[in-house]
């Protein structure tokens, strides 16, 4: 049963020749002279590749090739990248992120332009039509999405770095389940995830309008969204790509509010503004009311002591500690967001009077 002498002394010669041509190739010193051609060693035994390290210098050392290297139907085995196609963001090794189509620089910023950097904070309903009929007042209209990003392309055009962060009181809103009966952190995370429902939304209706867009969650779902990071969101930023922050905070108990002024601060944004389906704050319910009178501006102090309720407390207050200046207008005004970019006087503006 045992192979005949004279062939396993042939196979041992055979591997003996082999590694003996690897150890004198390795061994041989190449001064004065050009470092000899690459031996192709049998399969298994690795290829011949020059190596110059601090012990190695000027001799040949052998590494072991890559296995989608020894095999070119492997999967990870890629053909090499055209030179002459245009250069793409997945090829900037300087890019933290893929993107298919090729990296365009960001707009230029309008030379009248008042805020460089902004949040804006959309209600759910925005995204849906409150006054149309039961279907139309929940989920999301793709009209009235298409309109809002429409708008909001048109801001990015004129150089506005922006950040977004949207409710999800289309879809669920957290109170309401804990009124109903609901453990209230749980309904809190069944309404961030409605937020993120409205954020993937809104990014498709952005890149439909060419804007490059980003969703970043507080809550880690990496298979639709990036986990939020703050300089990573800001490099976002500069490169001009539309930011969208879903998922609120992350914890339970703190509104969407709350999460707009927090993302404005860390991303130090120039001014918060919140887009509603009113002119701006009143001192009655214009809707109930039809002579409530327009405040066009208003101080934190005098926010918070009326208890108006057109945002949360938790969130006025983190403004006014940071000195963030909070502009309330309507969305539906076709123009409005550009114009409130720009510096125009409209709506509500909430700050520390001027001394």
């Amino acid at each position: 049963g045992s192979l005949p002498r004279g062939a396993a002394r042939h196979n041992s010669a055979s591997v003996g020749d082999a590694f003996g041509a690897v150890r004198r190739t390795r061994d041989a010193p190449l001064r004065g002279r050009a470092p000899p051609a690459a031996i192709h060693a049998p399969p298994g035994f690795g290829h011949i590749a020059a190596k110059r390290g601090p012990f190695e210098r000027g001799r040949r050392v052998t590494v072991a090739p890559k296995r989608h290297e020894r095999y070119p139907c492997h999967p990870m085995a890629r053909t090499p990248r055209d030179p002459s196609a245009p250069p793409t963001s997945i090829d900037d090794p300087n890019d933290d992120t893929l993107e298919a189509r090729p990296s365009l620089p960001p707009p230029p910023p309008d030379p009248g332009l008042k805020y460089r950097r902004v949040m804006l904070k959309l209600s759910g309903e925005a995204l849906c039509n409150p006054e149309g009929t039961a279907t139309e007042s929940f989920g999301i209209q793709p009209q009235t999405l298409t309109d809002i990003a429409r708008e909001l392309a048109e801001v990015h055009a004129i150089g506005v770095q922006l950040g977004l962060v949207i409710g999800g009181g289309n879809i669920f809103r957290g109170l309401k389940g804990s009124a109903a009966g609901m453990d209230r952190a749980q309904s809190d995370y069944m309404g961030m995830l409605a937020t993120v429902i409205n954020g993937l939304a809104l990014q498709d209706a952005l890149e439909r309008q060419g804007v490059p867009t980003r969703v970043m969650t507080a809550l880690e779902m990496r298979q639709v969204a990036e986990p939020y990071i703050r300089r990573r969101a800001i490099r976002h930023l500069e490169k001009g790509r539309v930011v969208i922050f879903a998922a609120g905070t992350g914890n339970p108990y703190f509104s969407t509010d709350t999460a707009a002024a927090l993302r404005a601060m860390e991303i130090h944004a120039d001014a918060l503004f919140k887009a509603t389906k009113v002119e701006g704050i009143y001192d009655r319910d214009p809707i109930k009311h039809a002579g409530a009178s327009l405040y066009r501006e208003l101080s934190y102090d005098r926010f918070l002591a009326d208890r108006i309720g057109v945002m949360d407390g938790t969130a006025v207050t983190l403004c006014r500690d940071n000195k963030l200046p909070i502009r309330v207008f309507k969305l539906t005004t076709r123009g409005n967001v550009q114009r409130v970019v720009m510096g125009d006087s409209i709506g509500t503006v909430v700050r520390d009077p001027k001394v």
